[in-house]
């Protein structure tokens, strides 16, 4: 009888034990490391700011292994496609993980999708924040504006290559290759549509719809503004509320909140603009919106209820 109560209490234990990991889990403690994949112009760090403003503090702090990637400020979706495959590469070897979970902001989204489209195997989840999936119309004018060829696209491009080489310089990754106008074709309407037919997993098929949320083992999602001027304190807020006046529908300044869509859509709604989206500037939101963070935060622990 003793024997029995004692191994009845072994086992307890043992039990007990091999379900800590689970009970010890943190809000936001996924079980596959987050890769943050910045848009256009990006940077992991300048002046003193993130790209994405203090949402890897807040989202490590209870329990996420989070990494933001280093790929171009400006190149197409697959050379940054090619260049974020290699840091996911290098962060599982790091870790030990067989897969990650990525979130990309912007040009991150199509530059996470071809990641996932050509090694499904590494890649648990794809989320698309304001991600430019079915092209950006400000990106289409300024196309016109400077089409192909032209002097005024020479101009355009050098003068953006001189705006990248120094965000470059100032951030540590200007041995990447950048290319800006590769970007921009990238981000028009018709550079989607081909990138779409390519590589068409989490797509809408509909003009507005919402795309496959699992597609050969990879969940997509996404969430997003559209909303352009959001706070009076923030003086990025005019320039962007100049711009979406590009796109005749919802949008968060450079994105239309249609666009935004991909795999299963959180929302696309939020009062966020292009960059509140991401926290910044330096964290000058919308008063009477959910933070930004918060959003991180919640969406880390909704991977993690989903396994990922």
């Amino acid at each position: 009888m003793k024997r029995t109560l004692l191994l009845g209490a072994g086992a307890v234990a043992c039990s007990l034990a091999l379900s800590q990991p689970a009970l010890a889990a943190g809000y936001t403690q996924t079980k596959y490391p987050i890769v943050l994949v910045h848009g256009i112009f990006g940077f992991n760090n300048f002046l003193g700011a993130d790209y994405f403003y203090k949402i890897p503090g807040e989202l490590s702090k209870d329990g996420a292994k989070v990494f933001v990637s280093t790929v171009s400020a400006a190149n197409s979706n697959e050379v940054r496609g090619e260049q974020l495959l290699a840091e996911v590469k290098r962060i599982l070897a790091q870790t030990g993980a067989s897969k990650v979970n990525i979130i990309g902001h912007s040009q991150g989204s199509p530059t996470a999708r071809y990641v996932a489209a050509v090694r499904p195997d590494l890649v648990a989840s794809v989320t698309s924040v304001g991600g430019v999936n079915k092209g950006s119309k400000v990106a289409d004018i300024v196309r016109k504006v400077a089409p192909a060829g032209t002097v005024s696209e020479a101009v355009a491009a050098q003068v953006a290559n001189a705006f990248t080489s120094l965000l470059t310089f100032a951030t540590g990754t200007s041995s990447l290759s950048q290319n800006t106008i590769a970007a921009l074709d990238s981000l028009t309407t018709p550079g989607l549509a081909k990138f779409n037919a390519k590589y068409p997993a989490g797509v809408p098929t509909t003009s507005c719809g919402s795309g496959a949320s699992l597609v050969k083992g990879v969940r997509y999602y996404s969430w997003g503004g559209s909303s352009a001027i959001t706070n009076v304190l923030d003086p990025l807020d005019a320039d962007i509320g100049i711009l979406s006046l590009a796109h005749g529908e919802a949008n968060d300044g450079l994105v239309a909140a249609c666009s935004q869509k991909l795999g299963q859509v959180i929302r696309v709604d939020y009062k966020m603009n292009h960059l509140d989206e991401v926290n910044g500037f330096f964290g000058i939101v919308h008063l009477f919106e959910t933070s930004p963070v918060t959003l991180y935060r919640q969406h880390a622990n909704r991977l993690q209820l989903a396994g990922l």
